[in-house]
Order: C-alpha cells, then sequence, then structure tokens
C-alpha cells in the first residue's frame, strides 16, 4: 500500500471553539496538551501554518497539570518527554514556555492572534477544569485532533456496544486518514526573553517534592526519540510474530508503545504508517492500534461513567449483582493486592511487573483484573480497586485505553457467556488457562529478574 504525504489536517480533523472575532496579535500560540511531540503532529503544523500565512511568529506553552500525573512515576515521565520536546523547539527557534499551572494562560492568549491546540478527548475531573474555562472564556481556539487517527465523531454518534459493531465504521473512513504527515518550518522569529516561564531547574525541584510512592521506572526512557527507537525496534523484531504470539506473556512480542501513545511522545498514525510501509502482514497490530484503541475513545466520549462501575453495560452490571450472594474462597483487602501478596504467584507475578516497570502485559492484565472480581466481596469493591491499581502504577494509566480495558474486564465490549458463580455471564478466567496456553513458568522467571 503506498501512502501518500501532507502537511495539513482534515476539516474533519479541526474545530472552532468559542467563536469570536480574530483579533491583530503579537504571535500564533500553540498550547500543547496531549501532542507531546514534533514528528507527526498536526496541531504544531497547524499553527505554523497560521504563524506563516499571517506572518507572525509562533509561541509554544505547556501546562503542568495540577491535578495529573499524580506520581514521580508519572510526571517524571511527562516533564522529561517536555523538556526533549523544549530542546526540539528551541532548535528550530520556537520560543517553547512550560508553567507551572494554567493560571498564567490567559496573558499568553491575550496576546495571541490566534491560539492553536490539540484536542484532549480525556479531559481530568477536577478543580483545575474550572481555571481552564475561565482562561479560555471568550477567546477563539482552533482544536485539532492528534490523538486519534479517525475523529470519534466522524465513526460514530454514540457509544458502540463492541469492537464488531465499531470495526465496519471505521473501516469505511480509514484509508482517508492514514497520511505521513511533513513537518513544516516557522518563518518568522519571537525575542524569546519577552516571556518568562519555568526553568528547567524549578522543573526538577518540582519532581524532587512529587510523591515519591511510586518511583521513576527504569524500564521505559521518556520522550519522542525513545518511542521511535521502541517503534523501530518493534517493527524490526516483533511485528512479523505478533498476531501469533501477542498473548502469550512468556515472549514479549507487543510493541510497549502505549506510554509513548499516552502522553502523547508519538504519535498513533506514525505509528500505523510505518508498520503498514513495512510490507509484512499487520492487520492484527493496526486491529489493536485502530479499532481497539479508538474505540476505548468512543467509549470515553460518550458513557459518562467511562471512570465508574455505572459505566458498565446493563446486563454485566445485572448478572454480577445477581451473583454477589456467592462466597468466595478467598478476599483480600486492597492493601494485599497492592503488595502482591495473593495465593497466586501468576497474579502476584502480574502485580510486580506492574509494580516495577509500570506496565503489565496485556493478557496478564486482564486475568490480573478478572482475579480481583474474584477475590473482592463486591463487584464495586474489585471495579475500584482494578481502575486504583492501574491508575496508580500503570504508565498507560487515566487513559481512554486503560478505561476501557478495565471495563472489560467486567463485561464492557464482550458478550455475555455461559453463568457461573461470582461472575455471571461476564467472561471467566482461571490459572489453568494460563497454564494450558503458555510457558506461563518461564513469565514468573522473568518478572523474578526485575528490580
Amino acid at each position: 500500500m503506498k501512502i501518500s504525504s501532507l502537511t495539513l489536517p482534515a476539516l474533519s480533523q479541526v474545530e472552532f471553539h468559542n467563536g469570536g472575532k480574530l483579533l491583530k496579535g503579537q504571535y500564533v500560540l500553540l498550547w500543547i496538551r496531549r501532542a507531546a511531540r514534533f514528528e507527526y503532529n498536526f496541531a504544531l503544523n497547524y499553527a505554523v501554518n497560521e504563524a506563516n500565512s499571517r506572518k507572525l511568529p509562533l509561541l509554544a506553552v505547556f501546562c503542568v497539570d495540577d491535578c495529573y500525573p499524580v506520581s514521580l512515576r508519572h510526571l517524571t515521565f511527562q516533564l522529561k518527554g517536555i523538556l526533549e520536546l523544549k530542546k526540539r523547539f528551541i532548535s528550530v527557534e520556537i520560543p517553547f514556555i512550560i508553567y507551572r499551572s494554567y493560571s498564567n494562560l490567559p496573558r499568553l492568549l491575550s496576546k495571541a492572534e490566534i491560539t492553536v491546540t490539540d484536542k484532549a478527548y480525556f479531559v481530568h475531573n477536577c478543580e483545575n477544569q474550572k481555571e481552564i474555562a475561565s482562561a479560555i472564556e471568550g477567546i477563539p481556539i482552533i482544536r485539532v485532533d492528534t490523538e486519534t487517527i479517525c475523529p470519534v465523531a466522524l465513526v460514530s454518534l454514540k457509544e458502540e456496544y463492541s469492537a464488531a459493531t465499531f470495526r465496519p465504521k471505521i473501516n469505511r473512513f480509514i484509508n482517508e486518514y492514514l497520511f505521513k504527515i511533513e513537518t513544516i518550518s516557522p518563518e518568522n522569529k519571537l525575542n524569546y526573553s519577552d516571556f518568562e516561564g519555568i526553568s528547567d531547574s524549578e522543573l526538577n525541584s518540582l519532581l524532587l517534592n512529587s510523591d515519591n510512592s511510586v518511583p521513576e521506572s527504569s524500564f521505559f526512557v521518556p520522550g519522542e526519540g525513545e518511542a521511535v527507537k521502541r517503534l523501530n525496534f518493534f517493527l524490526d523484531n516483533n511485528l512479523a510474530n505478533y498476531a501469533e504470539l501477542r498473548s502469550d506473556p512468556s515472549v514479549d512480542c507487543q510493541s510497549n508503545l502505549s506510554p509513548y501513545l499516552h502522553f502523547g511522545q508519538i504519535s498513533p498514525l506514525k505509528v500505523a504508517v510505518d508498520a503498514i510501509e513495512t510490507g509484512m502482514d499487520s492487520s492484527k497490530f493496526l486491529d489493536e492500534l485502530i479499532v481497539r484503541r479508538e474505540l476505548s475513545f468512543n467509549f470515553v466520549k460518550y458513557n459518562p461513567n467511562y471512570n465508574n462501575y455505572f459505566g458498565l453495560p446493563e446486563w454485566s452490571r445485572k448478572t454480577l449483582e445477581e451473583n454477589r450472594i456467592h462466597s468466595r474462597e478467598y478476599i483480600y483487602p486492597r492493601e494485599l493486592f497492592e503488595a502482591a501478596s495473593t495465593h497466586d504467584e501468576y497474579w502476584n507475578a502480574a502485580q510486580k511487573e506492574l509494580l516495577i516497570t509500570g506496565k503489565m502485559h496485556n493478557y496478564m492484565r486482564m486475568y490480573w483484573g478478572k482475579k480481583i472480581i474474584e477475590w473482592s466481596r463486591t463487584p464495586e469493591e474489585a471495579f475500584s480497586t482494578v481502575l486504583f491499581l492501574n491508575n496508580k502504577y500503570a504508565l498507560d494509566g487515566n487513559d481512554p485505553n486503560s478505561f476501557a480495558g478495565v471495563a472489560w474486564c467486567f463485561g464492557k465490549h464482550d458478550r455475555a457467556w455461559p453463568e457461573r458463580k461470582i461472575f455471571g455471564k461476564v467472561r471467566y478466567m482461571n490459572s489453568k488457562g494460563l497454564e494450558r496456553k503458555f510457558d506461563i513458568r518461564k513469565y514468573i522467571e522473568r518478572v523474578s529478574l526485575l528490580r
């Protein structure tokens, strides 16, 4: 498949927010929210094009979110990636300002002729959202879709039941959005000394004073450069065997790109295009990257309860509630789950992998979630525990894909299965299945070597 190149997004990927009249300003402002990368960044290209056409310089700004990331692990991954991006911007003479909070945004916005930002499908439900809303009220802002390949509302205007209903809808449009993106350069310069933000040393101080109960992961180096290295390694070494081995936790055949996708350090479009251009059969990988991932954005956009138990389908809640009366052989409090101190060495290994690396093999994450259902007093308690542990320790936590993955353990995007105790008609998984399908001892050994 030959893939063409372009520089600007389609009209369906661009939204005009707040309306209002565009006033004469000093620069075009690029407000970076999710797309923390230089390459394959439609928001950046759109902002550069606006600046060039208006004969104005471009200024970039990033605001540290006071609500998330919540731990040293997440904050380090995000901010080190931002510092790498800042160097890249400065190398092409685009001033890059980092603010400690959103309170400084109004000053920059008021002096911009136009502001371009990357569209955030998932917005944290916290107090600083009021601050953001106040800062941008009445100011015209262009939002460019960079988190998905196909705009969510283009594919479907409702919450989809499953991948089976979503797949044919997105497949109608996907080829229209598979392009290489060529970066364009700004033509006008801006005096960097006119703007003050948080210094690199102040950022390091911020990291030192953050919650260190979840330490930085030494297994995932942050930044766009590392993301591209991991992509290339996957394409060279694992893509050919992905369809056959992707579910086997004893051999790590996954791309391990989810932390970088979550923090916007690599574009899903680049990943898809590069996979296609290998000429190998990448259909299974693309189904996960495009269909499954973008189904999760559909879930977050259209289901207001995506982050709680009531976001589950009615049939799964009904069957779980009907079976809550059954006794459990094991019941663990959250503290023992968190400490990887259950009777099940396979489950403990999965939790240890998460604790140490910040990521868990996807098949083990399904088993891990299912067992928390089985070993919790109620399905509501189980849901709360799964979401808490995933969001606290996983580098790809608090992501649409994570919310959908957690909900999947409880029946979301799945079908009803033969009824059994505790689970009702929700899919069940057990340790014998791991032993039958994989060399699960090899996985145990691999995790035991992690430090």
